[in-house]
């Protein structure tokens, strides 16, 4: 049978006609789900998805600082759209839309097309009622929901932002957006799913003090960057998170990569002398020096060595003669610190500076944490050792440094840091806490007292950070003044330096660690000690009062908790006058029940004036008048 046969011929056509039958069938099938059984109203030909109802983020206090909104897209369904030209113009005024571009937009559709995503509330409102007057045929209104951060700027950096599809972006709201937004469930489309509340470690109070204060540093030192930590020291949590510029996620469209910024997380530096507490309590532990050693500071640390012919200089501020460990801390002796390094081997300094944390990350839940830089002993010159000992060559973060200061303020152990407190259910039931979590004891206890101890006394005059000193309270304080490096010539800028100071306390039972770091400040001040430990006392003074803190010169009243109230005597006759001066009308009340002796009372409050006098006898002749007032 040849291949043009008719019965060959036949087949094929019945072929062509079934496939073709099943094809129109299946766009029957289709047409009548979109049109009848999922319709979306105003624009027909668009399934609306599932509803996804994002949890709330809130301060460890319970204020809300993100929150789910409903808000409302504007659509168009080109088909049942008569005039677009109408519709543009109407539309542009409306949303602030360019008309010739919506207009261009709406005849290059045939189908679908979102006019404005998310509009304001007055906006859909305008467009409502446009839509009901018959002037906007074929433009809808879908609901969406949005995010709303009802505190605007505050703790944007922690808290990050979504975009226009509700999907994290940044900061908890991406690490978390599974939590926040669970998966959609296929099964139940028609059911609202709702996310996990998040509640942060911060304190909403305390974010205000930080972020104010980091504001003013910003206009008054002109830096490139502010950055101010609160944390609570006894258990990790953050309490404060403010790093300037910064910008509001409620907007973040409009905010510059510089602004949204994470840079307690993100930005490694070098930390200059607040490392030095570092270094000293490395070296206590090590056994190289103790808190008696002595080293002589003549205004620099000089070594050479012969085989290479390297010979190092390191600067001091001044001359201070011979200094203990005490020394080194209270006037940030570079001289005695570097000397002291001398005291241990460069592995054993390395392997305590790593268990302090140096050079890993926290893993705190933040997209793009640094690590810092803090390269391995095989890599370290002849002076590598004794510059990390003053806090230079190595990189830190922010995040870093208030995390290996918990060791002082909790016997040596370093606490894991943490800025998310609980999470909880829709239905109130807490799913995960994060409570205090020892990780490390990296130094011995008596070394994390005696480097506290040291601490403290640069808050005395003469100590370097004797600025951020709090009458009444005692606190242990660490400034620094880090060179920054040049990124044109690789060398220490001689003009750019990196202001900071590192305060615990009250020194004898520490509550808070706090740390200031004012990136390139270009005012006539810029040593820490001068401009970041007056932020310290400053906050710290408003830490005292928020959170009701006694200092010394306060008077402290104890009551037992009970109140013992004394009620009243009753006015009663006898063979004299009773002295009644003072008395109220409710206690005179049983003398009007004497039938033998007449009582007249005058007026209202308590008795005045009396007659007869106090002590004169009573006969059957006596008349009893008082008067009150």
């Amino acid at each position: 049978m040849s291949e043009s046969s008719p019965d060959l011929r036949n087949k094929r056509f019945a072929f062509f006609i079934l496939v073709t039958a099943v094809f129109i069938l299946l766009l029957i099938w289709k047409f009548f789900d979109v049109m009848i059984i999922h319709p979306v109203k105003g624009n027909p030909g668009i399934v609306r998805p599932p509803r996804v109802e994002r949890g709330p983020i809130l301060d460890r206090n319970g204020k809300i600082l993100a929150v789910q909104t409903r808000l409302y897209t504007v659509t168009a369904w080109m088909p049942n759209v008569k005039n677009p030209e109408k519709s543009a113009a109407l539309l542009g005024d409306l949303l602030g839309l360019e008309t010739e571009d919506l207009l261009a937009r709406m005849k290059s559709r045939s189908g679908f097309l979102y006019v404005k995503r998310k509009v304001s509330p007055s906006e859909s409102e305008a467009v409502r009622q446009l839509i009901e007057e018959g002037e906007l045929p074929g433009i809808g209104l879908e609901p969406e929901y949005g995010r709303n951060y009802p505190e605007r700027s505050l703790a944007s950096h922690v808290i990050g932002f979504v975009g226009t599809d509700n999907v994290g972006l940044d900061g908890i709201e991406l690490t978390y957006d599974n939590v926040l937004s669970p998966p959609e469930d296929k099964k139940k489309q028609e059911e609202t799913i709702y996310g996990n509340q998040l509640f942060l470690t911060l304190d909403a109070n305390v974010q205000y003090f930080a972020e104010s204060l980091a504001k003013k540093a910003w206009e008054e030192h002109n830096p490139d960057a502010v950055m101010i930590m609160v944390m609570d020291a006894k258990s990790g949590d953050f309490l404060g998170w403010a790093s300037y510029p910064t910008f509001d996620p409620n907007s973040f469209t409009s905010a510059s990569n510089r602004e949204k910024q994470n840079r307690p997380v993100v930005a490694a530096y070098e930390p200059g002398s607040v490392f030095k507490i570092f270094s000293i309590a490395s070296f206590l532990d090590l056994g190289g020096i103790d808190t008696s050693s002595t080293f002589f500071c003549d205004g620099a640390y000089e070594k050479e060595f012969p085989a290479s012919g390297e010979r190092i200089v390191i600067n001091c501020l001044g001359h201070h003669g011979r200094v203990r460990p005490q020394e080194i801390i209270k006037y940030s002796c570079n001289a005695g610190a570097a000397y002291a390094s001398e005291t241990v081997s460069k592995q054993d300094f390395y392997d305590k500076l790593t268990e302090f944390g140096f050079g890993t990350a926290t893993h705190l839940p933040f997209p793009g944490e640094s690590a810092g830089i803090l390269r391995k002993p095989e890599q370290w010159s002849g002076r590598t050792k004794p510059t990390i000992a003053i806090g230079q060559e190595l990189s830190v973060s922010a995040v870093q440094i208030v995390t290996a200061a918990t060791a002082f303020s909790n016997n040596g152990m370093v606490l894991e840091p943490h800025i998310v407190k609980k999470i909880v259910s829709p239905e109130g039931k807490t799913l995960e806490r994060f409570d205090r979590r020892p990780v490390k004891q990296v130094i011995d206890p008596t070394v994390a007292n005696s480097v506290l101890q040291m601490m403290e006394t640069g808050s005395e005059r003469g100590g370097t950070g004797w600025r951020g000193a709090i009458e009444g309270t005692q606190i242990s304080i660490k400034t620094g003044t880090g060179e920054m490096i040049d990124p044109k010539t690789g060398t220490y800028s001689p003009a750019a330096v990196l202001a900071s100071s590192l305060a615990i306390f009250p020194s004898d039972d520490p509550r808070f660690i706090l740390y200031v770091v004012i990136d390139h400040p270009r005012g006539r001040q810029y040593y820490g000690g001068r401009i970041a430990a007056p932020i310290i006392k400053e906050l710290g003074e408003e830490l005292i009062r928020y959170y009701g803190i006694p200092v010394t010169g306060d008077t402290v009243v104890s009551h037992e908790g009970s109140i013992r109230v004394r009620i009243p005597p009753e006015a009663s006759l006898t063979d004299v006058m009773p002295d009644l001066d003072g008395f109220s009308k409710k206690q005179l009340m049983p003398l009007l029940d004497q039938e033998n002796i007449p009582v007249t009372i005058t007026g209202d409050g308590w008795v005045i004036h009396q007659s007869p006098a106090p002590g004169t006898p009573i006969t059957s002749d006596t008349k009893i008048i008082l008067e009150l007032e």
